[in-house]
């Protein structure tokens, strides 16, 4: 299993292959404290009580009509919903020093802690108490969602990383479908309870997960990296379930030791190393990573998980077909994504990863404009309050599978691809970059998500000036589906099959859209390090006899 561990033609036992996968895909468990925190916080802020502990009060009810007045202002819902990523930003550069010095392993418990203490915060009454517990609460998902996919890449089996990669997005969309149905049942009491409770449950996914991971190894590689050669065998040995000593066991910490000196060879693993392009092209995979993440955003995804989950644009949107709640659209649009998560992670390892972001960025786009034209054309309430209902449920079904092409591409693949691009001298460093990247788009998009959509109140009290772009703001997000497609052609290869240490021979070797007649060339040759340095070597043999050979004669 070498892409996990094994880059032997042999693979794993069945045994051993059952037993490595229930390790390495316990740490996907961490996506649920993102998913879960970011649909209790969509819903949180729609309840009576939270609007009457936190929200603002107009007397005159033109705004929180249905709300007894309270109201949540614009730039406070802005702040409210998006705050997380900021601390999720830094959560992640934070990645690094944590993943490297800590471990994988001991760096998602310690950050499972940052994030308890964050959700303890946020069950005070105080708008900045809140507001702070959110930020401290983000830098745990910020922790958790950089070295989740670092453990799982390093641990599973080359032939499933990327169903196994792919769980930590599936974990995602279960999380949010838990938090829809939580907040379900608690939207209607008239307490602090109301939102108290859903918030408290993400105790119990802090627990689980640091726990958990307390009982599982260390990486092998991570291990191998600080050169603690001893342990690194008897953490293979469990996740392949063999004897430390034993010969497959040898072979594989001898493929990895042999890609790792490679590596050290061009560099130190510095940040500096990170954006050099030396023969493993760290730089170009160190940008494809960052710009990955930050496209993977601008599908939109968020802004239309917001747009559902908002009270004032989610009821406006849906209402209109016939469907008055808005925590049952909620509902459905996670049953949705969970659903189609669970059909994408298996394909990631059959379509393969750039076929599939292909595919997805292309789907998307295409769902997307036709919102944006049937929503200009006949989809808007007219002025008496009428509505032309086939327009609205044709919209809330391209809606729908928009979501389901981003869940069975962009949504997982984005993330194994990020923890497989890189060399292991600078993945720690590299990573925290790329997921970086991804949370600061995060936090634009939810902040600016408000202001793109709401109606304007400029000129009205407490009013504030917005875009109010309604459903046209579909054609952005139509468009930068497009430069997602543009972006996966030239910049992603296929690593279908390859272990870490095979991909570093790829970026070394091939062409990106050549990517997919070297892979299989790889895999039919069973290249790796050892077989390459030997073919090198004996290349110079030949070289050096055929110059003796030309030096006798002369």
């Amino acid at each position: 299993m070498a892409g996990g561990p094994s880059g032997t033609a042999e693979g794993v036992s069945n045994a051993s292959l059952v037993w490595a996968v229930i390790m390495s895909a316990f740490a996907a468990f961490g996506g649920i404290l993102f998913g879960y925190d970011t649909g209790t916080i969509g819903g949180a802020i729609q309840m009576d009580n939270w609007l009457e502990t936190f929200g603002s009060f107009d007397s005159t009810h033109f705004l929180g009509s249905q709300t007894n007045g309270y109201y949540l202002r614009t730039a406070d819902k802005s702040l409210v919903v998006s705050i997380l990523s900021a601390g999720t930003f830094f959560g992640a550069l934070l990645a690094f020093p944590m993943g490297d010095m800590v471990g994988r392993k001991y760096g998602i418990t310690f950050s499972c802690v940052i994030f308890a203490l964050g959700v303890g915060l946020q069950l005070d009454t105080k708008w900045s108490t809140f507001v702070v517990g959110r930020v401290i609460a983000g830098l745990g998902v910020g922790l958790v969602s950089c070295l989740v996919p670092m453990y799982q890449s390093e641990c599973s089996p080359k032939n499933i990383r990327g169903l196994i990669v792919g769980l930590y997005q599936l974990a995602i969309t279960i999380g949010a479908l838990l938090a829809a149905i939580v907040l379900n049942a608690t939207k209607d009491k008239q307490s602090h309870a109301a939102w108290r409770i859903p918030i408290a449950v993400q105790f119990c996914w802090a627990f689980i997960l640091g726990g958990g991971m307390l009982l599982l190894p260390e990486s092998p590689r991570y291990l191998l990296y600080k050169d603690r050669v001893d342990a690194a065998r008897r953490a293979l040995g469990r996740l392949t379930n063999r004897p430390a000593d034993s010969p497959e066991v040898e072979a594989e910490c001898t493929e990895i030791t042999l890609a790792l000196e490679a590596e050290r060879a061009v560099g130190n693993g510095s940040y500096a190393d990170c954006f050099k392009n030396t023969e493993l092209r760290q730089g170009f995979r160190t940008w494809t990573a960052i710009m990955l993440q930050g496209w993977q955003q601008l599908t939109g995804i968020n802004f239309v998980t917001l747009l559902i989950a908002s009270s004032t644009d989610g009821t406006s949107f849906f209402a209109s077909a016939g469907i008055k709640n808005p925590f049952i659209i909620t509902v459905i649009a996670d049953v949705v994504n969970t659903c189609m998560t669970i059909v994408g992670i298996q394909l990631i390892d059959r379509v393969g990863r750039r076929r599939l972001l292909l595919i997805g960025a292309a789907g998307m786009m295409v769902c997307e404009y036709i919102v944006a034209i049937v929503g200009v054309a006949a989809g808007q309430i007219a002025a008496d309050g009428s509505v032309n209902v086939t327009a609205q449920r044709v919209l809330i079904a391209f809606v729908c599978f928009y979501i389901a092409f981003f869940a069975t591409s962009w949504g997982p693949v984005a993330w194994v691809v990020t923890g497989e691009i890189f060399p292991l001298t600078i993945r720690a460093k590299g990573m925290s970059l790329a997921v970086a990247s991804n949370w600061l788009w995060n936090f634009g998009i939810g902040y600016a998500t408000p202001y793109l959509v709401d109606p304007s109140t400029k000129g009205q009290p407490n009013g504030v000036a917005t875009a109010g772009l309604r459903v046209k703001v579909f054609f952005i997000w139509g468009s930068t589906c497009l430069g997602c497609l543009i972006f996966a052609y030239f910049f992603i290869p296929e690593t279908k099959g390859l272990s870490l240490e095979q991909i570093d021979l790829l970026y070394k070797e091939s062409s990106i859209t050549g990517s997919e007649k070297y892979r299989k060339q790889m895999i039919a040759q069973n290249e790796t390090h050892a077989h390459h340095e030997k073919h090198v070597s004996s290349q110079d043999d030949s070289h050096d006899e055929r110059v003796d050979e030309r030096v006798d004669k002369v």
